[in-house]
């Protein structure tokens, strides 16, 4: 198991990107891969609160981690600080002992000097399984996503 660390500045003030890490729908928007659609079976934006999503591949042919072309995680808030840090426990729901465990995504927001935020994204407990090259692409595909939602105005104004 290993940790990345991703960070991004965003054109859009703290409150507004809290929310769209603590929105259901904000996260079925911004979270889901291009070429994938998602669902979310379950979401409680709250301190030990659960969540349960499934990403599943456009694609026919493309194989899923935990149905056919569906990879789905659950999890818990373990730690929500408004405006300033989401902590998520996360597992994969999978078969495959070298992708299961338990990670720890945490995200921390601080203000910049422009107004904006900068997003720190470490991401602790990912499975060797996975290469470290494509997690960390897909922090900051997430990331990216991320930043048009909000600078759109997809999470409301501050």
């Amino acid at each position: 198991m290993y940790t990345t660390c991703v960070s991004r500045q965003l054109n859009a003030p703290r409150p507004v990107v809290y929310r769209a890490l603590v929105s259901a729908e904000a996260i079925a928007r911004w979270r889901v891969p291009s070429g994938m659609r998602g669902e979310v079976h379950e979401f409680e934006a709250r301190e030990g609160g659960r969540f349960r999503i499934s990403l599943t591949y456009d694609a026919p042919d493309a194989p899923g981690k935990s149905a056919e072309r569906t990879d789905t995680y659950h999890g818990h808030f373990a730690r929500l600080v408004p405006g300033e840090q989401v902590v998520e426990v996360l597992e994969c729901e999978t078969e495959d002992p070298a992708l299961r465990g338990t990670m720890t995504m945490t995200t921390t927001l601080t203000d910049t000097d422009d107004g904006g935020t900068a997003v720190l994204v470490v991401h602790e407990g990912v499975p060797d399984a996975v290469p470290a090259a494509d997690s960390e692409a897909g922090t900051h595909w997430a990331l990216a996503h991320l930043a048009r939602f909000v600078e759109a105005g997809g999470a409301g104004s501050g």
